[in-house]
């Protein structure tokens, strides 16, 4: 799927991502919910980020919050293992059990469809340009705002963002 219009009705729920078992993963599954996307890689300088996304998840997650790590290779090859070491090494070091994707890449032209959407909605600034990107969807799909690598998922505009998103009301909510 390649979207990249700005049609009201295309939403980040028309995208489907891997799974770490092979399986597929489509983001409308989290309609009602508040997600964070965030392209990560375990042998990167960033990844003690994994940790702050596991600490922000599990302080959230009662309210609605959806982490989603995007496993990716892009950014100087420090996402080389299989599924199964990744999702090992992130769970022993870090203690993620926040959900993770099969590696996808979030650049170039192999990268994921949603990637290319989301440079599109938010505009050429708002690509990665690094591991540990970081976008927020509204519980409706609607790309709200991303943030750099440099903003730590702990950090004050990341948890105003995450407690901002979780007052709007959910589908059909007033």
């Amino acid at each position: 799927m390649f979207i990249t219009d700005n049609s009201p009705n295309v939403s980040a729920h028309n995208f489907v991502f891997k799974t770490l078992d092979g399986g597929s993963l489509s983001l409308a599954k989290f309609s009602g919910s508040v997600v964070l996307i965030v392209n990560t890689a375990s042998q990167c300088g960033f990844a003690s980020q994994l940790e702050e996304l596991q600490s922000l998840w599990e302080r959230y997650r009662k309210d609605g919050l959806i982490v989603l790590g995007i496993p990716s290779n892009d950014f100087g090859g420090q996402e080389p293992g299989n599924a199964s070491e990744i999702l090992n090494y992130c769970r022993d070091n870090y203690g993620v059990d926040f959900l993770l994707t099969a590696k996808t890449s979030v650049k170039g032209p192999d990268a994921h469809p949603f990637f290319l959407w989301a440079q599109n909605q938010l505009g050429f600034l708002a690509k990665p340009r690094w591991n540990f990107h970081k976008y927020f969807l509204a519980r409706d799909g609607r790309l709200d705002s991303w943030y750099s690598t440099m903003t730590p998922p702990t950090s004050d505009k990341i948890i105003r963002t995450v407690e901002r998103l979780l007052k709007e009301p959910t589908n059909g909510e007033v």
